[in-house]
């Protein structure tokens, strides 16, 4: 039994890890630093805590971790309010399983690019929760983010579907508890273990209908 559905928003209804990936990559360039070819990997589902650390400790960039937080966030702003990349037919699907599910937002965006994303794509109504692992002790694979948005819906997380692109969200998702769908993107397959931690993986977002959501 489906009593509400938890989306990822990176990578699920903005297109936005090839973004989050061109501005880092950028960055860490232009500070030093040297990235590595499981980078991208790696910082899929990272809070911003987290990943700003590691691009300041572990990829020898010459800035603090406020600093490359700061900066980062800074310029994925810039990009977002030229154009926020919605995926083709999310906001659709979102719409629709809304008018029969609660639904929450469970990213590892900082809480102001999801408020940019939200408002740009028409979509803030829509999620009667929504929350950063800004706010959370861990970011994903943990599950902390998905078990507060299920606190907040008033939910059982056993009784949430989550919808998931990436082998951390996936993980995260799983770790609470959650039935998951996998939308993963072409160009960051899930790693095999997380793949087989996802009930249904689906080619594409507008591929979830109710009845997938219903299992």
């Amino acid at each position: 039994m489906t009593d509400a559905v938890v989306f990822d928003l990176d990578g699920v209804i903005v297109d936005s890890e090839p973004v989050w990936e061109e501005v880092r990559r950028a960055y860490v360039a232009a500070h030093s630093g040297t990235w590595q070819p499981d980078t991208q990997r790696r910082l899929m589902g990272m809070s911003t805590g987290e990943w700003s650390r590691h691009l300041s400790d572990d990829l020898g960039v010459d800035r603090t971790a406020e600093q490359v937080a700061a900066e980062v966030v800074g310029e994925m702003a810039r990009r977002y309010a030229q154009r926020v990349p919605l995926i083709d037919g999310a906001d659709e699907v979102v719409r629709r399983l809304a008018a029969r599910w609660p639904l929450g937002l469970a990213s590892s965006s900082p809480t102001r690019l999801i408020a940019a994303a939200l408002a740009a794509t028409g979509l803030t109504d829509a999620f009667g929760a929504t929350l950063s692992t800004e706010e959370t002790a861990h970011g994903k694979p943990a599950p902390d983010v998905y078990l507060a948005v299920a606190a907040r819906l008033g939910v059982e997380p056993a009784r949430c579907v989550a919808v998931e692109d990436s082998s951390n969200g996936v993980r995260s998702a799983a770790a609470a508890g959650m039935r998951v769908v996998a939308v993963p993107h072409a160009a960051y397959p899930l790693d095999p273990e997380a793949e087989r931690l996802a009930a249904v993986v689906l080619p594409s977002i507008d591929a979830l209908t109710p009845e997938v959501v219903a299992g």
